[in-house]
């Protein structure tokens, strides 16, 4: 199977989820304060929204490069 087959499948699945879930989230530890041995960090959960648009762009995308790349072969 080629690099562009693969691309385009990765493409595909990508934009498949991005539709199916529409967010994701990750938690971020930063550093607030060290005032000698203590120190004070926060836990915080930021969330990212996945546009509908991008799940399409992604999906047919994925498609033109797999079909480009079976007419190829």
């Amino acid at each position: 199977m080629s690099a562009v087959k693969i691309m385009a499948i990765v493409l595909i699945i990508a934009g498949l989820l991005g539709l199916m879930y529409g967010r994701f989230s990750y938690t971020k530890e930063t550093q607030q304060a060290k005032l000698g041995p203590i120190e004070l960090s926060v836990k915080d959960t930021q969330t990212v929204n996945i546009p509908v648009w991008a799940g399409v762009v992604s999906i047919v995308a994925g498609g033109g490069l797999l079909f480009a790349a079976s007419r190829k072969s």
